[in-house]
C-alpha cells in the first residue's frame, strides 16, 4: 500500500488483498492513524511519566464515509470458486458468469495508476540566503520579469506508477464462450483450474488430465440398466474403479507423508545447527569473559607486585630505621626531587597556585593604564631608530664559504633563471606545416593583492613590539627577585657553610669517619638479621602458599559441583515442560481427529443424500419419457382409427350430427387433456421443492464450510497430514467428494 494511498483496500476495485487478516490489518492501520494527541491542561508542559503533557484519542472525524462496505471482498471469489467445484459433479447447478467492472485505465481512473515524480522545485535562489530586492523597471513585460523570479510556466515532467510490472499483471484473458446445447467439451472439465493455481499445466496437472481422460472412458464402457445382470456387473466394475482410487488415494498419501518426513529431517538438522552454533557462541562469551576476568587478575597482581616493590626499594633504603635530617642541598641539586617535580599522590598538585607567579599591574591590565605608561615613556621609547644592517662577511679566516652565503648565492641564481625566463623574447612563428589544434589554457584565478602598509603604522608596530619586549624582560625580573627573596636563608646557609675554618673542616671530617665507621658495624649485623628473617619469611610463605591452594582448590570444586547440580535440575525441569508441552499437543491432536471424523461423516451424509436425490430424478424422468412414448403410440393408433370413423360418418353425416359429433369430441377429448395437463404441473411442482430443498441444503454446508476459517485449516491440515479419520478403511479425508476430473469417487 502506498504511504499517499492508504484507503485503496476501500476504494480501488482492483486492489486485492490474500486474506482477510491483512484486510483487517489495514483497517487497524487506517484506526491508528486517527490517533491525535490531546493536552492535558494541569500538565501541559510536564515532562513525567507519572504527570503526562498529552494523551491520546480517537479523532470523530472518519474519512471513509459510512455508505463505503468496510467489508473484505474476497469471500465472493471463494463462493464462486466452491460453485464451480461442485459444479462439475452437478450439471443441473447453473451458475452466473463472472462479470468484471471495466477499470477505466485509459478513462476517468486514469490518475490512480500514476504518480507524480519527486523532483525539486526550480529554485533560483537558495532558501538560507537573501539578497536585496532588484528594482525593476515598470515598463518590462510581466512575462518577462515572471520568467526570471519564478522561473518557465512550461515544465516536462516524467511520470511513474505506483506499481511494478509484477505487480500490476493480471490474468490471462480468457474470452467469453457458449456451449450448444447436447455437447460436453472437454475444455470445460479444467475451468477450476486458474493462473497460479494450476495453470499453466504441469505434471501433476497433466496426470489429473490423463486420469480423467481415462475416468470417461471408462464411464462410457459401463454396461446399461436394463436388467439384474447387467446391474451386477455395473456394481463389480464400479467395486473395482473405486479399490483402483482408494489404492491411488493412499499412494498419494504416502507421497506427501514422506515429502513431510524430509521437511522434518531438515527442519531437524537445522535445528541442531542451530543448537549447535548457540552452543558455540555461549562457549566463546563464555571463555571471552574468563579471558577478561584472567587479564584483568594478572593486571592487579602486576599493580600489587609494582606497588610492593617500590616500597620494598624504599625500606631497603633506610635499613636501620634511623630518621634522617633533610638534605636541602641534595634536594635542590636533583631535578627529580620532590622540590622540582613533587608526586600528586602525596597530596600535592603542582598547578593548583600557579596563579601567585603572574604578575598582576595596573598598567600591564588595563587599558588606562597601558595608556598612562605610553604617555610617561620617553619619545625615544615609541618612536624607534632602524639602523642599516651592516656587511656580513660570508667567509671565515680560513677561507671556508658559510652555508647561508651558499644558500644566497642558490637563491640569487634562482631569482636570474626567473627574470631570464620572464624577459624572455619570444621567437617568430614558422609557417604551418599541418593543421594543429590549439587548446586554449585554463584561465587561472586571480592573483590576491595586499595593500602596502604605511611607514607610520610600522614604526608603531615595531613601537608595540619593543614595549611588550621591555615588560616581559622586566617581568622576568621582577620573577627571579621574588625567587631571590623566598630563598634567602638557603643561600645564607650555603655562605655560612663554605665559610669555615679549616680546624673545623677537619673535625669534622674525623666525626664523619667514625661515624661511616659505626654504620658499617650496624649494616653487617642488620644484614645478619635480615638474611634470617627472609629464610623464616620464605619458610612460612611456602606453607601459606600451600594451604591457600589446596583451599581455592578445594573452592573450585565446590563451586563446580554447585554448577553441575544447577545445570541438572534446570535439565530436569526443562524435560518436565517439554512433557507437559507433549502431553497438551497430543490432547489437541486427538480433540482435532475426532473433529475432522465428524466433519468427514457430516460430508458423506451430504453425499449420500445428494445421490439419492440424483438417482430419484434419473428414475422419475426415465419413467416420464417411458409413459410419454406410450400415449404418443396409442393416440397415434387411436387417431387413425376416429379418422377411418370420421371419414365414413362424413360420407352419410348431416349439419346436426356433425355440431353433435364436434360437442363430443371437446367434452371427450379437450377436457381430459387440460386436467392431465394441469396434474402433470402439480406433480412437477411437487417434485421441484424437493429438488430445491436437497440443492438449499448442499449450498448451506458448502458456505457453512468455506466461511468458518478454522474449520478450512483443520482440513487443509488434515489433507497435507493424511491421517485417516476414525471408522474407514483408508485415509479419505474431507476434501475426497467430487475429483478434480468432476466425478464422484
Amino acid at each position: 500500500m502506498a504511504a499517499g494511498r492508504p484507503l485503496d483496500c476501500l476504494y480501488d476495485p482492483l486492489y486485492t488483498l490474500s486474506s482477510e487478516k491483512d484486510h483487517s490489518k489495514a483497517n487497524i492501520q487506517l484506526i491508528g492513524d486517527k490517533l491525535v494527541k490531546v493536552p492535558i491542561f494541569t500538565s501541559m508542559f510536564s515532562s513525567l511519566i507519572h504527570f503526562p503533557g498529552y494523551s491520546l484519542c480517537l479523532d470523530s472525524k472518519d474519512p471513509v464515509p459510512p455508505l463505503i462496505d468496510r467489508r473484505w471482498r474476497g469471500r465472493a471469489q471463494q463462493r464462486l470458486e466452491a460453485l464451480q467445484q461442485l459444479a462439475l459433479g452437478q450439471p443441473s447447478l447453473q451458475i452466473p458468469p463472472i462479470v468484471y467492472e471495466d477499470p477505466e485505465v485509459s478513462g476517468r481512473n486514469r490518475y490512480k495508476y500514476f504518480a507524480r515524480p519527486l523532483i525539486p522545485s526550480n529554485m533560483l535562489l537558495p532558501p538560507n540566503v537573501c539578497y536585496a530586492t532588484e528594482m525593476i523597471d515598470p515598463f518590462i513585460l510581466s512575462a518577462t520579469r515572471d520568467s526570471k523570479i519564478f522561473g518557465p510556466k512550461l515544465r516536462t515532467l516524467g511520470t511513474q506508477t505506483d506499481y511494478r510490472d509484477g505487480e500490476a499483471q493480471t490474468d490471462p484473458y480468457s474470452p467469453e464462450y457458449v456451449v450448444p446445447s447436447g455437447s460436453v467439451p472437454e475444455l470445460l472439465t479444467l475451468a477450476t483450474l486458474t493462473w497460479g493455481r494450476g495453470l499453466p499445466a504441469g505434471l501433476a496437472e497433466v496426470e489429473m488430465i490423463e486420469r480423467a481422460r481415462e475416468k470417461r472412458a471408462w464411464e462410457a464402457t459401463l454396461p446399461a440398466m436394463d436388467n439384474a445382470a447387467q446391474i451386477a456387473k455395473r456394481r463389480k466394475m464400479m467395486d473395482d474403479m473405486e479399490r483402483k482410487e482408494w489404492a491411488f488415494r493412499e499412494q498419494e498419501i504416502e507421497k506427501l507423508q514422506e515429502i513431510r518426513l524430509r521437511v522434518l529431517k531438515k527442519l531437524l538438522l537445522r535445528q541442531q545447527e542451530k543448537q549447535s552454533e548457540l552452543d558455540a557462541k555461549r562457549l566463546d562469551d563464555h571463555w571471552q569473559n574468563h579471558q577478561k576476568a584472567k587479564k584483568e587478575k594478572m593486571k592487579k597482581i602486576q599493580h600489587d607486585f609494582v606497588l610492593m616493590l617500590r616500597k620494598l626499594i624504599a625500606k631497603r633504603k633506610n635499613v636501620m630505621g634511623k630518621l634522617e635530617r633533610r638534605d636541602i642541598i641534595k634536594e635542590y641539586t636533583d631535578f627529580a626531587s620532590q622540590t622540582y617535580a613533587p608526586l600528586s599522590r602525596i597530596g600535592y598538585f603542582p598547578d593548583n597556585h600557579s596563579e601567585r607567579f603572574v604578575v598582576k599591574n595596573f598598567y600591564l591590565n588595563t587599558f588606562a593604564g597601558l595608556c598612562e605608561l605610553e604617555a610617561a615613556l620617553p619619545h625615544s621609547v615609541t618612536q624607534a631608530k632602524i639602523k642599516a644592517p651592516k656587511p656580513k662577511h660570508t667567509t671565515t679566516k680560513t677561507g671556508f664559504v658559510k652555508r647561508a652565503a651558499r644558500l644566497e648565492v642558490q637563491l640569487a641564481l634562482v631569482h636570474q633563471a626567473l627574470l631570464e625566463k620572464k624577459n624572455k623574447v619570444e621567437e617568430p612563428k614558422k609557417p604551418l606545416r599541418f593543421l594543429k589544434k590549439i587548446e586554449k589554457p585554463v584561465p587561472r584565478p586571480p592573483t590576491p593583492i595586499l595593500e602596502k602598509p604605511s611607514v607610520e603604522e610600522e614604526e608603531i608596530e615595531l613601537a608595540v613590539i619593543c614595549l611588550q619586549k621591555l615588560l616581559r624582560g622586566r617581568a622576568i625580573q621582577n620573577l627571579m627577585f621574588e625567587e631571590k627573596e623566598k630563598r634567602m636563608e638557603l643561600i645564607q646557609e650555603l655562605r655560612t657553610t663554605h665559610a669555615l675554618h679549616e680546624d673545623g673542616q677537619l673535625l669534622l671530617k674525623a666525626e664523619e669517619q667514625t661515624i661511616r665507621a659505626l654504620q658499617q658495624q650496624r649494616d653487617l649485623q642488620m644484614h645478619e638479621l635480615s638474611s634470617v628473617e627472609s629464610r623464616l619469611a620464605q619458610e612460612e610463605g611456602r606453607a601459606l602458599a600451600n594451604m591457600f591452594d589446596f583451599l581455592s582448590k578445594e573452592l573450585l570444586r565446590l563451586q563446580e559441583e554447585r554448577r553441575i547440580h544447577a545445570f541438572v535440575m534446570l535439565a530436569e525441569r526443562q524435560r518436565r515442560m517439554r512433557e507437559a508441552e507433549e502431553s497438551g499437543r497430543r490432547q489437541v491432536e486427538e480433540r482435532r481427529r475426532q473433529e475432522e471424523d465428524e466433519i468427514f461423516r457430516q460430508v458423506v451424509k451430504v453425499q449420500q443424500s445428494t445421490i439419492d436425490s440424483y438417482l430419484e430424478d434419473i428414475i422419475l424422468s426415465t419413467m416420464e419419457n417411458t409413459a410419454e412414448e406410450q400415449a404418443r403410440e396409442e393416440i397415434q393408433r387411436m387417431a387413425v382409427e376416429i379418422n377411418d370413423i370420421a371419414y365414413e360418418m362424413e360420407s352419410c353425416r348431416t349439419h346436426l350430427q356433425s355440431e353433435e359429433i364436434v360437442a363430443e369430441l371437446v367434452y371427450a377429448f379437450l377436457i381430459p387433456e387440460i386436467e392431465k395437463t394441469s396434474i402433470r404441473e402439480k406433480v412437477r411442482q411437487s417434485q421441484r421443492k424437493h429438488i430445491y430443498a436437497a440443492h438449499q441444503i448442499i449450498h448451506r454446508s458448502t458456505e457453512e464450510l468455506l466461511a468458518d476459517p478454522a474449520l478450512q485449516q483443520e482440513t487443509s491440515a488434515s489433507r497435507i497430514e493424511g491421517d485417516p479419520p476414525a471408522g474407514t478403511g483408508g485415509g479419505l479425508s474431507p476434501s475426497d467428494g467430487p475429483d478434480k476430473d468432476g466425478t464422484a469417487s
